[in-house]
C-alpha cells in the first residue's frame, strides 16, 4: 500500500515539473495570426488617419512675437531703431535678403580677357627681365688683423681631394696620436685651424693628419668648395 501511494506521489511531482508545450501556431502575444493581422490593420488605420498637409497649404504669415516667459523677445520697434545692421533674432523680423557679392576682376576670366592679352603679358614679362640685375661672385676679401689661419681660403687653394696623400707623414704610433689629439677639439674646423697654425699642412707634429692629405682629423674642404662653385 505504501509503495502504491509513493508511486502516485512521484507521478504527480513529475507532472507538476513538466510544463505544457506552447502551440507554435498560436503566435506570440496573441491568439493566432489572423487575429494579429486584424489588430495590425486597425492600428495602421488609426495612425494613418491624419495625413500630412501639402506644401502649398502651409501658411506664410509672420508669427506673432512670443510673450515674455523667461526668454526675452525683440519687438518690432526695437528692430526698427537698431542701427548696428544686425538682424535681431525675432519671429517678427522678416528673413534677410541674400545678395550675390560677385567676384573681383582679377579672378573673373571674362573681365581680365577684356583688359589684358597673352601678347601683352609676354611683353610685360620681357620688360621685367630686362630690369633684373645679376650679381657676379667676387673673390673672398683678405682677412685683416691676426685672426689665425683662414680655413676657407685653404680649402679653396688646396687642389687635392680628401684622402689623397700630398705630404709625408711619420707612421710611428700614428693611430694613438690621431685619436688623442683630435679628441681635444669641439669641431673639425677648430682642429684644422690649430693644425694650420702649428705648421700644417707641411708639418704635422701632433699626428692630426696621418694620411698626409693636408686635412686634420675629420675636416673636409668639400662644403666650402661646393659653396663657391654653386
Amino acid at each position: 500500500m505504501k509503495r502504491i501511494l509513493f508511486s502516485v506521489l512521484a507521478l504527480g511531482a513529475l507532472a507538476a515539473c513538466n510544463p505544457a508545450i506552447p502551440d507554435s501556431g498560436a503566435g506570440v502575444g496573441f491568439d493566432n495570426y489572423d487575429t494579429y493581422q486584424q489588430k495590425q490593420a486597425a492600428r495602421d488605420a488609426a495612425l494613418g488617419g491624419g495625413a500630412l498637409p501639402p506644401p502649398q497649404a502651409v501658411s506664410s504669415e509672420t508669427l506673432a512675437p512670443a510673450a515674455a516667459s523667461g526668454i526675452a523677445s525683440v519687438s518690432n520697434a526695437a528692430a526698427s531703431t537698431d542701427t548696428s545692421g544686425v538682424v535681431q533674432a525675432s519671429p517678427a523680423n522678416a528673413a534677410p535678403v541674400l545678395r550675390a557679392s560677385g567676384i573681383s576682376d582679377e579672378n573673373n576670366f571674362d573681365a581680365v580677357s577684356g583688359q589684358r592679352s597673352i601678347e601683352g603679358d609676354a611683353a610685360k614679362r620681357a620688360q621685367n627681365q630686362q630690369q633684373y640685375q645679376v650679381i657676379q661672385p667676387t673673390a673672398l676679401p683678405t682677412r685683416q688683423g691676426r685672426g689665425g689661419p683662414n680655413i676657407v681660403a685653404f680649402a679653396l687653394e688646396a687642389k687635392n681631394a680628401k684622402g689623397q696623400r700630398v705630404y709625408k707623414r711619420n707612421s710611428f704610433n700614428a693611430a694613438n696620436k690621431y685619436r688623442k689629439n683630435c679628441a681635444g677639439f669641439a669641431s673639425a674646423d677648430q682642429a684644422q685651424q690649430a693644425f694650420l697654425a702649428g705648421g700644417g699642412p707641411a708639418k704635422d707634429r701632433k699626428g692630426m693628419d696621418p694620411d698626409g692629405d693636408g686635412f686634420a682629423c675629420t675636416w673636409d674642404p668639400a662644403p666650402f668648395r661646393n659653396a663657391v662653385s654653386g
